[in-house]
Formats: structure tokens, sequence, C-alpha cells
């Protein structure tokens, strides 16, 4: 039996905006980071972008058609980049955020790409049922993608995110261990099928 989803009052998905931005770098001075992997690195890196231009900041979050952009990984490596958009966890303030990509015409992700949804909640906010609603919230939006299922992966200790992921129709696929550049360490992986 899956455990019942929370729904906490008043958290809904934002795009990222100029109107929300001063919250979201507050956030970041907080020591919040969206990267659950580089943390303080990508924190201080978001903090450098926005300072430079914070409208340029703000669209690299929303690239549907990257054109040949890479990323980096945490290692310093460099890949192509997916179509991927995030979205931001506004319940007043900002209180998180939550991002999805993919592989346009196909479910399955380049092995450089860990999982199609990765999520974080500023720790003042933890424990709340955010990340759940969040996700169900995304869950309803990406359908539109026409993909059969996606995947999310998760450190095997991090008992909330697994939580997060099963209260969503989350089933658990394999342990597994994350590529070098991600620090050869165990993970998780989980798939949610979407109905079409």
């Amino acid at each position: 039996m899956m455990p019942p989803i929370l729904e906490p009052r008043g958290v809904r998905l934002v795009w990222p905006a100029q109107d929300h931005l001063a919250s979201y770098v507050s956030a970041l001075k907080r020591g919040w980071s969206p990267d659950n992997i580089r943390g303080i690195e990508a924190t201080r890196e978001q903090l450098t972008a926005i300072g430079e231009d914070s409208r340029a900041f703000l669209s690299s979050l929303v690239v549907r058609s990257p054109n040949g952009e890479v990323i980096t990984l945490p290692d310093g490596s460099k890949a192509p980049r997916l179509p991927g958009y995030r979205r931001w966890l506004w319940d007043g303030e900002f209180c998180g955020s939550i991002g999805f990509r993919w592989q346009p015409g196909t479910s399955e992700l380049p092995p450089h790409v860990l999982g199609h949804i990765g999520y974080a909640v500023v720790p003042w906010k933890q424990g709340l049922g955010y990340a759940t609603e969040a996700l169900r919230q995304l869950l309803q939006e990406i359908r539109a993608e026409q993909l059969e299922y996606i995947e999310i992966t998760t450190d095997p200790d991090n008992i909330p995110s697994r939580r997060v992921v099963e209260r969503n129709g989350g089933v658990f696929i394999e342990q597994f261990i994350r590529p070098a550049a991600y620090g050869s360490t165990p993970a998780l992986r989980y798939r949610i099928t979407l109905d079409r």
C-alpha cells in the first residue's frame, strides 16, 4: 500500500522570473544549493551569474532547444546538454526547485544524465511535503512530452527523497554505481510510469 500524498497548502510551481529572484537569491545566501551533488560550489556559481546578468541567468534555467550547448559534470568534464527546465517551489516565498530534462523521442537518457527529475527544498521548509507536492505537480505537466516513464535517482540513505518518489508512484528499479564523473558512489534508481 502506497503512503498517502501530503497536500501542503499553498505550495505551487512557478517559472523562474525576475519577480521571484530576490527570494531565490536570499535562499542561496542562506546556504541552500540547487545542486545536491556540487553543493556550495554551485551556489557560488549561481550568485556570480545572477550578479553578472540576472536575465541571462533566468533564461538559462529554461532551455527547450540546447543547440549544441554543453554542461559541466561534477568532475569538470563536459557533456551535451539535454532540453530541460527548472521550476521554483513557491509558497509566498522561494522554497525550493525542481528540474526536468529529457531526450526528445525516447524515455531513455544518455549515461551522463542520471535521471529525468531532480529537486531540492530549502532546509527550513523540509518535512512539510513540499517536494512530494512539487513532484506531483510536475508529473502532471510533463505528460505532454509523451514519455513512457521517467527515472529519478537518489542516495540509498536519503529516506525522505525515496518517500517523495514512492508517494508519487515510483517503483524501485535497481541499486547502481554512479559514473566516475559523479564520484562512483552508490545510488538507487526509481521509475514512474506515465499515463499518456
